[in-house]
């Protein structure tokens, strides 16, 4: 555990790592180019890693060093897997490599933690499925373990529902380019967290394949299309930076995040917008995106593109007069663990009034109180509580570790803060 300091903190500049999201889509493109690829400021984090790890396990050399990741691409051509493909708690990792397994030889088993087991995944089973695909999850409760069957992909039509997750559609999209006759999807239900989406299909276009589109209903992707191998840069993770900003919002004081624009098709970007909306001044800079703090005010905000940072949004929110409403992120009771419930528990401990709705939640603003915060082993809640600490003595949070998931050194730069 770790107990935040309650001490004064300053203006400050802050670089975060590079964006997780960008990171597993580099590298799942990457082992599937044409050749070596060079990845700059990716980000080593628990997530990544344990994609990498399966792309390892599924023939993929891999070569990490403290500047960069080198990838040796094979085409498409992955080796069969005997042993399953553990990948822990990371949703991205076993969604991302279920439709990549699709291209490999042989049966492939994806699993993860208990929690994992807990995460549904049968829509986009059933996409593959459609695809011709042999696919389905092992305890027959539309959760992993699954199980592909990879083989020469066809291609074709489907009709993908991504009302739960758009990694459904990213996986699709990472694979169909290795297909025989191209893959036509058509979203009948969804797609939640749309900026995703774009950040699959730019990297598929940075790495020189093509994705027609319209809009967020129907994506097309031509066959015996191969990635092509480089020098590819991934740029600061926008949900990282994320906590900083509420940092600035919370304590009145100003950060800037080194290395972001508004020109990133990161959706956690627009946080910075949201806290403008409560009273805060944003301003793009030559360094980065400063947020400076100000009194806040309760809005109401359909989160359904920055679903990542509703923890984030709620700990502010508690500082913030009048009642803010975060609506359409049902979604959220299935992540790593029920970031709406647990988000609400914990600020409730912290005296203050919060409640779940049907599709996200409410937060009266007050005055919060110390308490010891359960990060569920969540690394977004672990993160959103600490910035109450800056502000309110007595908080102290479990399991600190878990920010491995995704920022290894958050620790570290957030002590940064302090003057």
């Amino acid at each position: 555990m770790i107990e935040i300091k309650t001490q004064p903190v300053k203006d400050s500049i802050v670089r975060v790592p590079g964006s997780k999201s960008y990171t597993h889509r580099i590298l799942i493109a990457a082992a599937l180019s044409d050749g070596t690829c060079q990845i700059l400021n990716p980000l080593r984090s628990e997530d990544t890693l344990l994609t990498l790890s399966g792309l390892k396990q599924m023939g993929i050399s891999v070569e990490i060093d403290p500047e960069k990741i080198v990838v040796h691409g094979r085409s498409g051509d992955l080796k069969p897997c005997a042993d399953p493909v553990y990948l822990g708690n990371s949703g991205t990792s076993i969604r991302l490599l279920t439709g990549i397994c699709a291209l490999g030889r042989g049966g492939y088993v994806l699993d993860g933690t208990r929690r994992m087991q807990e995460r549904p995944i049968q829509d986009l089973v059933e996409g593959l499925n459609q695809l011709g695909i042999c696919a389905h999850c092992l305890q027959k409760n539309s959760c992993p373990p699954v199980h592909v069957k990879g083989a020469k992909v066809l291609g074709g039509k489907v009709d993908l529902k991504c009302g739960v997750s758009s990694q459904y559609l990213s996986s699709l999209l990472l694979m169909a380019p290795y297909s025989r006759d191209g893959v036509e999807i058509n979203i009948v239900e969804g797609p939640v967290s749309k900026p995703y989406v774009d950040m699959t299909i730019e990297v598929m276009s940075r790495l020189g394949v093509r994705v027609d589109r319209d809009g967020y209903t129907r994506f097309q992707v031509p066959g015996r299309q191969v990635y092509r191998s480089g020098t590819y840069e991934v740029e600061p993770d926008c949900s990282q930076a994320g906590y900083f900003w509420g940092a600035a919002a919370i304590t009145g004081k100003s950060v800037t995040v080194k290395g972001i624009s508004h020109e990133t098709r990161q959706g956690d970007v627009r946080f910075a917008e949201v806290l403008a909306k409560m009273g805060c001044t944003v301003t793009e800079t030559l360094q980065g995106i400063r947020v400076s703090g100000a009194a806040l005010s309760a809005i109401s905000v359909d989160m359904a593109d920055m679903p990542d940072m509703v923890p984030t949004l709620a700990v502010v929110a508690a500082f913030a007069k009048g009642k803010t409403l975060i609506r359409n992120v049902a979604h959220l009771k299935a992540k790593e663990c029920d970031r709406l419930g647990s988000v609400v528990t914990e600020l409730n401990k912290m005296g203050i009034d919060a409640r779940c709705t049907d599709s996200g939640m409410e937060i009266t603003g007050g005055k919060p109180g110390g308490a010891e915060i359960e990060t569920y082993n969540d690394h977004r809640l672990a993160m959103s509580f600490a910035m109450a600490g800056l502000k309110v003595p007595g908080v102290t949070i479990l399991d600190e570790a878990c920010v491995g998931k995704s920022f290894p050194t958050f620790w570290e730069v957030f002590e940064t803060l302090y003057a």
